[in-house]
């Protein structure tokens, strides 16, 4: 969509988003303004209460886990203010456990990162007890592999023994694999 295709923010269309990455947090905000929300962004568990405390969104999406914080402490803020917000969780920490969480605490849906735009545009505007479509590009299966062993290696201080000791791999298997790029 170009600048000029750009649709007027809407009241009803009050969007929060918290996350820590900042590049991300404003790729998404410039994405969603073009889809006709009104982004507000926060990147901190402490920010995103501040926000929505004061001006509870229409509309929200929250990363799990937040470098001062659990990030449903934000949706049980939301909740709190505005029971009928709409509210995705994200995260590249993807488990059964916290999905069951953030749905228990209120969020709409739960993505694993990376979500396009579209996804997360799909999973706001879902109506009651309706889904929203699979994604269109799904990551492959090497790539959710890839991300899982990222994300340990980074769990793990980005300590190579250690991450392969929790993986159940060899310590130059997993130097081979983090050397090279990652799969699409």
């Amino acid at each position: 969509m170009a600048d000029s295709d750009k649709l007027e923010p809407d009241p009803d269309r009050s969007l929060l988003i918290v996350d820590d990455d900042e590049p991300f947090l404003r790729r998404l905000a410039r994405a969603m303004e073009r889809r006709g929300f009104a982004p507000e962004t926060a990147g901190s568990v402490a920010a995103g209460k501040a926000i929505a405390t004061a001006r509870p969104p229409a509309y929200a999406v929250i990363d799990l886990r937040l470098e001062d914080g659990n990030g449903l402490d934000v949706v049980e803020a939301i909740r709190a203010k505005r029971p009928d917000s709409r509210i995705v969780v994200l995260t590249g920490y993807g488990a059964i456990a916290t999905a069951v969480a953030a749905v228990k605490i209120g969020a709409t849906d739960y993505l694993s990162k990376p979500a396009d735009a579209n996804d997360i545009t799909d999973a706001l505007l879902a109506g009651p007890g309706e889904r929203p479509p699979p994604p269109e590009n799904p990551m492959s299966a090497d790539r959710v592999r890839w991300e899982h062993i990222q994300r340990v290696y980074e769990l793990c201080d980005r300590n190579v023994s250690e991450t392969a000791r929790r993986l159940n791999m060899h310590r130059r298997t997993l130097q081979r694999i983090l050397a090279k790029r990652s799969p699409r």
